[in-house]
């Protein structure tokens, strides 16, 4: 059965609580690269958000669905693209690139996102739409630029590696808006994550054969940040995503990526005292009105009256 359709409202709202929780994650995975090699990092995390997206299940009672070929098929490649390749190419994006890049190509998603769905649903891009993305775009690129010490570097691999992961996500959330027709957004996000999660394990095992105990457990605070990150940042906050996906579309729930940035700029602000400027507020102004702009449904046309 498909996710029935809900309040709009309620569907942004939660989506706004998410992208402040995946905010807060990005000071809380920078700690872990610090401890843990990228790879191991990525696969903890999405190890945790798989036994938590299974309790869930488990506690709601979900049946295994029956699948298709073509449905299990497309179950495995979102989760090479939204699980997988996309973890390892923003680690390793990252790794060789600027974290001024790194924020605006990701402030590159929800137009990533709106214009696939143009191809692959014939969404119409309305000018609202369009100038909600270039508003949002404007205030993270503001956020990020009146950070002390932000620039932008010349382009390389790290940058490539960046936008592949932002259209690998992209079109991974494409796919789960066609799976949603027939499946529980739930059992969706479970099973691209026990894939994902098992394709980035074995990665790591790979990588590190000979890693030990005191290497997987260095103590109780960072694996205070892994359950965090994995059930609080992944496992609940990709299940709302789904959910969103599969209740508004791909293209208007891409548009709230443009608060993950702002929020980010907030929690450094809070945790790590940095201060906020004028730039800041600016942003917040035009990621909201963008976000608006973004999501805002076409009005219906007036019937014709005889």
């Amino acid at each position: 059965m498909s996710e029935r359709r809900s309040n709009p409202a309620a569907v942004q709202a939660t989506l706004i609580g998410a992208m402040a929780i995946w905010g807060l994650n990005v000071a809380a995975v920078k700690v872990l690269t610090g401890i843990f090699d990228p790879t191991l990092v990525a696969a903890l995390r999405m190890l945790v958000a798989c036994v938590a997206l299974s309790l869930i299940v488990l506690w709601k009672r979900c049946g295994l669905p029956s699948l298709s070929w073509r449905q299990g098929g497309a179950i495995v490649i979102c989760a090479i693209l939204m699980v997988y390749f996309n973890q390892i190419l923003f680690a390793e994006g990252l790794h060789r690139s600027t974290a001024t890049n790194g924020a605006l190509i990701m402030a590159l998603s929800p137009l990533v996102s709106a214009l696939l769905a143009a191809v692959a649903f014939r969404e119409r891009l309305t000018w609202l739409r369009m100038c909600g993305v270039g508003l949002g775009f404007a205030g993270v690129a503001a956020v990020v630029l009146s950070h002390p010490g932000a620039g932008l570097s010349s382009a390389g691999v790290g940058d490539l590696l960046l936008v592949a992961g932002v259209v690998s996500f992209a079109a991974g959330g494409a796919i789960v808006q066609r799976l949603a027709r027939n499946l529980n957004a739930l059992m969706i996000s479970w099973a691209i994550y026990v894939v994902g999660s098992l394709l980035l394990a074995l990665h790591a095992s790979l990588e590190s054969p000979a890693m030990g105990l005191k290497d997987l457990f260095p103590g109780w605070r960072p694996w205070a940040f892994i359950l965090f990150s994995g059930v609080m940042a992944t496992a609940l906050s990709n299940l709302v995503w789904n959910r969103a996906i599969a209740r508004i579309g791909v293209a208007r729930t891409a548009v709230f990526l443009y608060w993950v940035p702002v929020f980010g700029v907030v929690f450094a602000a809070l945790l790590l005292g940095e201060r906020l400027t004028p730039w800041h507020f600016f942003g917040f102004l035009s990621v909201m009105l963008g976000t608006y702009l973004g999501t805002r449904q076409p009005a219906a046309a007036a019937p014709l009256t005889p």
